[in-house]
């Protein structure tokens, strides 16, 4: 099991990944116009949300895609939503990481995977979200890549080596 200190760390880098990738886009013509690129960041900030709702004990409230009205208002919009997960995961006791994370999902899952799931605890979940934004950037570097952009290098081992610098949003403020 991890500890509250090492999913904190994931957290962050989580952050300082997406900054990266969402500065990498947003700096790309052909990224910014790229309608799969906007659909996969919206999907990880709003995996991220609900997964912060979930733990909360909130109903996971979706915002669609076409209520942000350019690129980088959906990049505020998963900016603020790192701020409460790093708060959430910051506070947590390690005696709460054990407990049981019941999804809405499990059972559109168990379906369509015939085969019913177990449930995981708060610790696995926090570690799904950054492993579940981990695969979707990958996605995001893939489709860069094929609309003639270069991709960002957003590796956990990077950002250790680079010292595990705090997430860099102020491209955004560009973006205005």
């Amino acid at each position: 099991m991890r500890t509250p200190a090492d999913l904190l760390e994931f957290a962050k880098h989580m952050e300082w990944a997406d900054a990266v990738a969402w500065r990498t886009v947003l700096e790309s013509d052909a990224g910014r116009r790229d309608e799969r690129i906007r659909t996969w960041l919206h999907h990880v900030h709003t995996v991220q949300r609900a997964f912060l709702q979930i733990w909360k004990d909130e109903k996971p409230g979706f915002r669609d895609l076409t209520e942000f009205a350019d690129p980088a208002s959906l990049a505020e919009w998963g900016r603020e939503g790192h701020r409460h997960f790093q708060a959430f995961v910051a506070d947590l006791a390690p005696e709460r990481l054990g407990r049981e994370i019941r999804l809405p999902w499990a059972g559109e899952v168990a379906r369509a995977q015939k085969r019913s799931p177990t449930h995981a605890t708060l610790g696995q979940t926090v570690m799904q979200v950054a492993m579940h934004s981990t695969h979707h950037r990958g996605q995001v570097n893939a489709r860069l890549r094929e609309v003639g952009g270069e991709p960002s290098l957003t590796d956990y081992v990077v950002w250790v080596w680079w010292g595990q610098p705090d997430a860099v949003w102020s491209f955004l403020e560009s973006t205005s």
